[in-house]
């Protein structure tokens, strides 16, 4: 029997992407598709509603408060101790708001994803939906990509495209893309997971 390809969610707010993700898993029976099931769910901030909502949804949850720790390299070797005691085949980013030291990003070489909320390579960083509207552009969307020490500049795994409408705003224009997140995100899983041994 081969072993299970555990994947580890890690949130810092609503997990509404790691919801998607774990619904996707349950509803599709990933399990017995490819031996697939989240394993955990980790968030560092203790109030994240998202670990209600995981726990509501069966998955176990955890907190790794970061403001326990003097240095980022010390969280991040909790944080490290913590995600391998669940044997990961994958380490999910759904809205994890902290810049990860280099250390543990090579640490998951390869079996790190994250989704950032734009058409990479355009729009690294923050603020994506009021720069992409800022620039005139007609299109916005997602990006589920690998993790690397290099910011939202890891190797693309999926996209999904948004037409940015005349009178967007920040908001509105944010609300359409994690339609397409929540879709993505998933679908972009099952992919790597297929494509393992």
């Amino acid at each position: 029997m081969p072993s299970p390809k555990n994947i580890v969610i890690l949130i810092s707010g609503s997990g509404s992407n790691m919801a998607a993700i774990v619904q996707a898993a349950q509803q599709q029976d990933w399990q017995r598709e490819s031996g697939a099931r989240v394993a955990a769910v980790i968030s560092n901030r203790p109030g994240a509603a998202g670990l209600q909502l995981a726990q509501s949804l069966g998955v176990a949850t955890q907190v790794l408060d970061h403001r326990g720790f003097e240095t980022r390299e010390d969280f991040d070797a909790a944080l490290m101790q913590e995600i391998d005691r669940h044997q990961p085949a994958l380490v999910v980013l759904a809205g994890f708001m902290r810049i990860l030291t280099p250390g543990l990003v090579h640490h998951y070489a390869g079996r790190m994803v994250n989704i950032h909320p734009s058409l990479l390579p355009a729009f690294t960083g923050l603020n994506t939906h009021q720069r992409a509207i800022d620039a005139g552009c007609v299109e916005a969307g997602c990006t589920v990509h690998q993790v690397t020490a290099e910011l939202d500049h890891g190797p693309i795994l999926a996209q999904a495209a948004v037409p940015v409408l005349p009178g967007d705003t920040a908001d509105t224009l944010a609300a359409r893309v994690l339609v397409q997140e929540h879709r993505l995100y998933p679908q972009a899983v099952c992919d790597w997971l297929k494509g393992q041994p």
